[in-house]
């Protein structure tokens, strides 16, 4: 098999000729720190893994909508650990809506969310854009540029991360969801609808997708936020609903929860994804049993993840790689697995990624 079939076999829940990995998407820090400026296909090749190559499309809205969500940034300067603050202003007919935040090398977060009262939220509903088209030469070309080595992953247009749930807690706060779920059900409902409606509105005038994969849920929606009957009622319906419009523009979908998982397995088996991940363990701050998640829903569900990456990548045990490597591909012995770190990494030797390809490798079905 090329690395494309391999992968495919994987996420159609079949089994490959032998176990495929990968990494969840190269950071930059990761790359320039230790990697001397590669980018991601050099990164692959250089580890001699099979890519799975992150790329997005160009989206294509009308001017109106462009001149009604008007985008202004504005620095407020580093300070002396050289982390920068900002302003995210969003200017809207009907008023503006801010956004506090702050950078480092490594990632960037906000300390103030968009949406501070339910006013906010009807001008987001009123102005928050829906691609009418999409461009999406950059997907094909990294497709064509990696031809039957790998595959292309993507995610739908969101605002904040893909995911109804993942959306609303970037938009409100995730305390704040939380809440307004438990004391307001119906417009946490409401709000969740909205954002869905726009969702499936951007799927549907994107066209057929070429990538191979796309990406769905987030953290928020783990059990290590929200209990499973909160992720029944709020999450499942909507996630459902995207899956379905992403399915009909040909395309697989994976489901992301980093965080606990193992109380919402058989929620996930329902929203009709192709494939799960993170698959975090709890030396990872998750809580994932691969060999019970493999008999609970591993006849209907994909997995990819279930890695851990600070003891094998970061701390350098190079024994632990290699029995941990053998014991997830041991898990899910009817295929089905992509072994891949459970989550982004920004340290660790270079060897101890070879050894996790080598050790990958060495698995065959």
């Amino acid at each position: 098999m090329n690395g494309r079939e391999r992968f495919l076999t994987a996420l159609k829940n079949q089994k490959p000729d032998r176990l495929p990995c990968q990494v969840h998407s190269w950071m930059t820090y990761y790359l320039d720190t230790y990697l001397n400026g590669m980018d991601s296909y050099q990164a692959y090749d250089y580890f001699g893994m099979d890519p799975v190559i992150y790329a997005f499309p160009h989206l294509i809205f009308d001017e109106k909508s462009l001149k009604n969500w008007a985008y202004e940034y504005r620095s407020l300067g580093k300070d002396k650990d050289g982390v920068e603050s900002f302003i995210q202003i969003y200017h809207t007919p009907k008023g503006d809506l801010t956004i506090k935040g702050a950078r480092n090398r490594f990632t960037s977060w906000e300390t103030e969310s968009m949406i501070k009262n339910e006013d906010d939220f009807e001008l987001f509903k009123e102005f928050y854009p829906v691609p009418v088209s999409a461009d999406w030469s950059p997907i094909i070309e990294a497709k064509n540029k990696i031809g039957d080595k790998g595959i292309v992953r993507t995610w739908c247009h969101a605002y904040g991360q893909p995911g109804t749930w993942q959306s609303l807690t970037c938009l409100i706060g995730t305390e704040n969801t939380i809440y307004k779920a438990m004391d307001e059900p119906d417009w946490v409902h409401y709000a969740l609808k909205t954002i869905s409606d726009k969702a499936v509105a951007s799927i549907e005038n994107m066209g057929k997708i070429p990538a191979d994969l796309v990406e769905n849920g987030g953290g928020a929606a783990s059990s290590t936020v929200i209990s499973p009957a909160m992720h029944e009622e709020f999450c499942l319906p909507y996630d459902r609903i995207r899956h379905e419009a992403l399915h009909r523009q040909g395309t697989l979908v994976v489901y992301h929860l980093c965080g606990g998982v193992m109380p919402l397995l058989e929620l996930v088996r329902q929203n009709g994804a192709d494939a799960l991940e993170t698959m975090t363990p709890s030396s990872m701050g998750g809580d994932c049993r691969m060999e019970e998640a493999a008999r609970r829903i591993g006849d209907s569900v994909a997995f990819i993840g279930g890695f851990d990456q600070n003891e094998g990548f970061e701390r350098g045990n190079r024994k632990f790689i290699r029995e941990e490597v053998k014991r997830l591909f041991a898990a899910k012995p009817d295929g089905g697995f992509i072994c891949s770190p459970s989550d982004h990494f920004f340290f660790g030797d270079p060897e101890n990624l070879k050894e996790f390809v080598k050790a990958c490798r060495e698995c065959e079905y």
